[in-house]
């Protein structure tokens, strides 16, 4: 039997795989392992529970809520909020653990459960591992006032404002932002902070109505922020994904500053404030070489992990290092945060904008992308991509033929079905000749046999 939980939780289609018995039972394991288990102090363990407005997401957190009430674990219902509030909230409160519901960047079917444990931290692979073993066990069941209460979180989009308010080592008086929430958890607190923050805002992609999250706006669809930022005249746009765990921005001119963009601005600037831990930058194996060599020559250094927000966490916390992300726009800032946050990054890379009176555009030149191209390969077996001997001749031919220039990276997506073939290269054209051949020979070599009526 595979594993239940993938890179992020548990996620899946909302009444498919992810059904409300399922989120009930993770729930009733959860509240034995991150709750009972952990607690000592003698009194009742308390999560923090929110969610992403997704519609599946009122059942699942109303399924999830009940395993854990039943279970025994005093239950605060924090609404709609991003995931990097829940995280925050987990440590604001001192609640034994936390739940998130939501699929991030997927489309609305979809929808996911992930855990946070005491301080809001992500679980590692054992805790996950013994929560689904938890789950083959009977369920606590407690009687009389040894159940647990749920009960309102009612200031919990408050307490997260106050806290992003207070990251901030420049107001952003002076600046139009456009921001676009992707219809997702972020368009009620993201808004309100940046107003906060001092900036004139215009929103949009900030009216879900539980069925369109993530449809054509968000990081994921940039073309309407880019559109909006010109139209309106704006300094810089700021896109977040569902749950506003990551960020992608857009400058003056409606030009896409991604994820390693980001975290070239932000790393330079933390070195040259004496605030980068070490020197060092944490990014994952998908970043852009153009990333490594603009920090070599600020005298910064990477350290790489797999992909996945959690690994770059686990070396963050492993080496004490405080700035990590992904190109994808998930970006970590352990001074303020425990997980990625899509919310902080905009308000941090506004504040350098407003800081240095530079423009988006020109303090994203601190690197130069090589060009990349990245397909998504569906209708494959995900699970062969390391052992397939024909997929691995064609790999060893392009980094023949690429040579110094450039890199080839394929791996089993753990997010979605698909199979991602990356491909770097000194020219965009070569580049994309080099991926698209890869992607013919997974699609050829791995598709996924179908199984006759």
């Amino acid at each position: 039997m595979s594993r239940l939980f993938g890179t992020d939780g548990v996620r899946g289609l909302a009444n498919g795989l992810l059904t409300a018995e399922l989120a009930l039972q993770l729930a009733q394991a959860a509240a034995v392992v991150l709750g009972h288990d952990r607690n000592t102090n003698g009194t009742r363990p308390r999560a923090v529970v929110a969610r992403d407005p997704r519609a599946s997401g009122e059942f699942i957190a109303a399924a999830v809520e009940a395993g854990l009430s039943s279970s025994g674990i005093d239950v605060y219902d924090a609404g709609v909020l991003p995931t990097p509030a829940a995280a925050y909230l987990v440590a604001d409160l001192k609640a034994d653990f936390g739940v998130m519901i939501s699929a991030s960047h997927n489309p609305a079917p979809d929808n996911g459960i992930k855990f946070f444990a005491r301080g809001g931290q992500k679980l590692p692979d054992d805790v996950e591992d013994a929560i689904e073993a938890e789950m083959g066990n009977e369920a606590r069941r407690p009687v009389g006032s040894d159940v647990g209460r749920i009960q309102r979180f009612s200031d919990a989009e408050d307490r997260y404002i106050v806290h992003l308010l207070g990251t901030l080592p420049h107001r952003l008086n002076g600046l139009k932002v456009v921001l676009d929430c992707a219809h997702g958890a972020a368009s009620g607190c993201s808004p309100q902070v940046f107003k906060d923050a001092g900036a004139d805002v215009v929103v949009i992609g900030a009216e879900p109505d539980g069925l369109n999250i993530n449809d054509g706006v968000g990081s994921t669809h940039l073309g309407p922020l880019k559109e909006a930022v010109v139209r309106h005249g704006a300094d810089l746009g700021i896109a977040h994904d569902g749950d506003a765990d990551r960020c992608l921005a857009v400058d003056h001119e409606g030009n896409e500053v991604d994820g390693d963009q980001i975290m070239a601005i932000l790393a330079v600037a933390l070195k040259a404030s004496g605030k980068l831990k070490d020197n060092v930058l944490v990014a994952t194996v998908m970043s852009n070489l153009g990333l490594k060599i603009a920090l070599t020559k600020a005298g910064i250094s990477i350290r790489e992990t797999a992909v996945g927000d959690r690994y770059v966490l686990e070396e963050m916390r492993d080496g004490g290092f405080n700035l990590g992300g992904e190109q994808s726009g998930h970006v970590i800032f352990a001074d303020h945060a425990t997980t990625g946050d899509g919310v902080l990054t905009g308000l941090q890379i506004a504040a350098q904008v407003a800081m240095t009176g530079r423009p988006l555009k020109d303090l994203a030149t601190v690197m130069t992308k090589l060009p990349q191209v990245l397909i998504n390969v569906k209708g494959v077996d995900r699970t062969r991509v390391k052992g397939d001997d024909v997929v691995a001749a064609a790999i060893a031919q392009a980094e023949a033929e690429l040579g110094d220039t450039g890199r080839v990276l394929l791996r089993p997506s753990g997010t979605e079905p698909v199979v991602r073939v990356m491909v770097e290269a000194g020219e965009q054209a070569t580049a994309q000749r080099i991926a698209d051949r890869l992607a013919a020979v997974v699609q050829k070599e791995l598709a996924l046999e179908l199984v006759p009526e």
